[in-house]
Protein backbone atom coordinates (compact mmCIF):
# COMPACT_ATOMS: atom_id res chain seq x y z
CA UNK A 1 0.00 0.00 0.00
CA UNK A 2 0.92 3.72 -0.21
CA UNK A 3 0.47 5.61 2.77
CA UNK A 4 -0.75 9.37 2.34
CA UNK A 5 -0.11 12.15 4.25
CA UNK A 6 -0.27 15.76 4.01
CA UNK A 7 3.07 17.64 3.83
CA UNK A 8 2.96 18.32 7.44
CA UNK A 9 2.37 14.98 8.84
CA UNK A 10 5.46 14.08 6.55
CA UNK A 11 7.61 16.81 8.40
CA UNK A 12 6.42 15.65 11.51
CA UNK A 13 7.15 12.31 10.58
CA UNK A 14 10.74 12.82 9.23
CA UNK A 15 10.86 15.24 12.73
CA UNK A 16 10.40 11.88 15.01
CA UNK A 17 13.03 9.69 13.03
CA UNK A 18 15.36 12.21 13.73
CA UNK A 19 14.86 12.95 17.02
CA UNK A 20 17.10 10.42 18.90
CA UNK A 21 16.12 7.33 21.93
CA UNK A 22 17.26 7.78 25.12
CA UNK A 23 18.69 4.23 24.30
CA UNK A 24 20.83 6.16 21.31
CA UNK A 25 22.14 8.68 23.44
CA UNK A 26 23.60 6.19 26.28
CA UNK A 27 24.90 4.30 23.09
CA UNK A 28 26.49 7.23 22.16
CA UNK A 29 27.51 8.82 25.56
CA UNK A 30 29.22 4.74 26.55
CA UNK A 31 30.80 5.40 23.08
CA UNK A 32 32.52 8.35 24.00
CA UNK A 33 33.61 7.57 27.56
CA UNK A 34 35.37 4.26 25.99
CA UNK A 35 37.33 6.21 23.22
CA UNK A 36 38.18 8.87 26.75
CA UNK A 37 39.28 5.40 27.96
CA UNK A 38 41.31 4.41 25.07
CA UNK A 39 42.81 7.57 24.77
CA UNK A 40 44.11 7.59 28.41
CA UNK A 41 44.99 3.62 28.39
CA UNK A 42 42.47 3.19 31.23
CA UNK A 43 41.32 -0.88 31.34
CA UNK A 44 38.76 -1.48 33.77
CA UNK A 45 36.96 -4.59 34.54
CA UNK A 46 33.55 -4.68 35.93
CA UNK A 47 29.94 -3.90 35.86
CA UNK A 48 27.67 -0.23 36.12
CA UNK A 49 31.13 1.31 36.55
CA UNK A 50 31.39 5.29 37.14
CA UNK A 51 32.52 7.27 34.15
CA UNK A 52 35.64 8.36 34.61
CA UNK A 53 36.60 12.32 35.50
CA UNK A 54 38.66 14.60 33.17
CA UNK A 55 39.46 17.48 35.52
CA UNK A 56 39.79 17.89 39.55
CA UNK A 57 36.88 20.67 39.27
CA UNK A 58 34.65 17.35 38.37
CA UNK A 59 35.36 15.93 42.00
CA UNK A 60 33.38 19.09 43.51
CA UNK A 61 30.98 19.50 41.07
CA UNK A 62 30.12 15.77 41.23
CA UNK A 63 31.04 13.95 44.37
CA UNK A 64 30.85 17.08 46.48
CA UNK A 65 34.14 16.92 48.00
CA UNK A 66 35.55 19.64 50.63
CA UNK A 67 36.67 22.69 48.74
CA UNK A 68 39.58 23.05 51.12
CA UNK A 69 40.76 19.62 49.88
CA UNK A 70 40.19 21.01 46.46
CA UNK A 71 42.32 23.88 47.09
CA UNK A 72 45.02 22.05 48.42
CA UNK A 73 45.23 19.51 45.53
CA UNK A 74 45.46 22.93 43.31
CA UNK A 75 48.29 24.29 45.91
CA UNK A 76 50.19 21.17 45.27
CA UNK A 77 50.37 21.58 41.96
CA UNK A 78 48.04 19.00 40.61
CA UNK A 79 46.14 20.57 37.64
CA UNK A 80 45.01 17.46 35.80
CA UNK A 81 43.94 13.96 36.61
CA UNK A 82 46.31 11.48 35.68
CA UNK A 83 44.24 7.82 34.14
CA UNK A 84 44.51 6.19 37.73
CA UNK A 85 43.17 8.74 39.30
CA UNK A 86 40.54 9.57 36.50
CA UNK A 87 39.49 5.98 36.94
CA UNK A 88 39.78 5.28 40.28
CA UNK A 89 38.86 8.12 42.26
CA UNK A 90 35.19 8.22 40.87
CA UNK A 91 34.94 3.85 41.40
CA UNK A 92 36.55 4.99 45.65
CA UNK A 93 33.81 7.60 45.81
CA UNK A 94 30.50 4.93 44.83
CA UNK A 95 31.91 3.20 47.44
CA UNK A 96 32.85 0.35 45.43
CA UNK A 97 36.25 -2.05 46.07
CA UNK A 98 38.80 -1.40 43.71
CA UNK A 99 42.30 -3.31 42.45
CA UNK A 100 44.48 -1.27 40.50
CA UNK A 101 48.09 -1.15 39.02
CA UNK A 102 49.69 1.46 37.68
CA UNK A 103 53.42 2.40 37.34
CA UNK A 104 55.67 4.21 40.15
CA UNK A 105 55.08 7.80 40.34
CA UNK A 106 51.58 7.82 38.58
CA UNK A 107 49.48 8.81 41.31
CA UNK A 108 47.86 6.00 43.05
CA UNK A 109 48.88 7.99 46.57
CA UNK A 110 46.68 10.64 45.48
CA UNK A 111 44.14 8.42 44.02
CA UNK A 112 42.91 6.95 47.47
CA UNK A 113 44.03 9.40 49.66
CA UNK A 114 41.26 11.82 47.91
CA UNK A 115 38.10 9.22 48.25
CA UNK A 116 39.56 8.54 51.77
CA UNK A 117 39.06 12.14 53.50
CA UNK A 118 35.63 12.54 51.28
CA UNK A 119 34.44 9.38 53.07
CA UNK A 120 35.46 10.64 56.27
CA UNK A 121 34.01 14.11 55.80
CA UNK A 122 35.13 15.93 59.00
CA UNK A 123 36.87 15.12 61.94
CA UNK A 124 35.68 13.47 65.11
CA UNK A 125 37.05 13.00 68.43
CA UNK A 126 36.45 8.75 67.89
CA UNK A 127 40.08 7.32 67.84
CA UNK A 128 41.54 6.07 64.81
CA UNK A 129 38.93 5.94 61.69
CA UNK A 130 40.67 5.03 58.57
CA UNK A 131 44.13 3.11 58.98
CA UNK A 132 46.27 2.37 55.88
CA UNK A 133 49.02 0.07 56.09
CA UNK A 134 52.08 0.15 54.02
CA UNK A 135 54.54 -2.66 52.90
CA UNK A 136 57.35 -0.52 53.30
CA UNK A 137 58.21 2.49 55.70
CA UNK A 138 59.45 4.54 52.88
CA UNK A 139 55.83 3.92 51.30
CA UNK A 140 54.15 4.57 54.71
CA UNK A 141 56.46 8.00 55.15
CA UNK A 142 55.22 9.01 51.20
CA UNK A 143 51.50 8.40 52.11
CA UNK A 144 51.66 10.31 55.18
CA UNK A 145 53.02 13.48 53.46
CA UNK A 146 50.90 13.45 50.59
CA UNK A 147 47.87 12.96 53.04
CA UNK A 148 49.10 15.34 55.62
CA UNK A 149 49.24 18.00 52.76
CA UNK A 150 45.38 17.46 51.38
CA UNK A 151 44.56 17.51 54.88
CA UNK A 152 46.02 20.40 55.31
CA UNK A 153 43.52 22.84 57.06
CA UNK A 154 40.81 20.61 57.11
CA UNK A 155 41.25 19.46 60.97
CA UNK A 156 41.89 15.86 60.04
CA UNK A 157 45.08 15.05 62.33
CA UNK A 158 47.24 12.20 60.40
CA UNK A 159 49.45 9.77 62.14
CA UNK A 160 52.52 7.41 61.08
CA UNK A 161 52.94 4.65 63.41
CA UNK A 162 55.78 2.46 62.95
CA UNK A 163 56.38 0.72 65.71
CA UNK A 164 53.90 -0.71 68.22
CA UNK A 165 55.83 0.33 71.44
CA UNK A 166 56.42 3.90 69.99
CA UNK A 167 52.10 3.81 69.38
CA UNK A 168 51.69 2.73 72.95
CA UNK A 169 54.19 5.71 74.07
CA UNK A 170 52.46 8.44 71.87
CA UNK A 171 48.42 7.22 72.26
CA UNK A 172 48.40 6.06 75.70
CA UNK A 173 48.88 2.02 77.36
CA UNK A 174 45.30 1.33 76.09
CA UNK A 175 45.41 2.49 72.57
CA UNK A 176 45.50 -1.17 71.58
CA UNK A 177 42.05 -1.91 73.41
CA UNK A 178 40.46 1.34 72.33
CA UNK A 179 41.74 1.41 68.79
Amino acid sequence: GIKWMSSLEAKLEEAKEKKPTAEKLERLRREKINRFRNQHRINIQGTDLPDPIATFDQLQKEYKVHPKIMENIQAAGFHAPTPIQMQAIPVMLHGRELLASAPTGSGKTLAFCIPLLTHLKQPRNKGFRAVIISPTRELASQTHRELVKLAEGTGFRIHMIHKAAEAAKKFGPKSSKRF
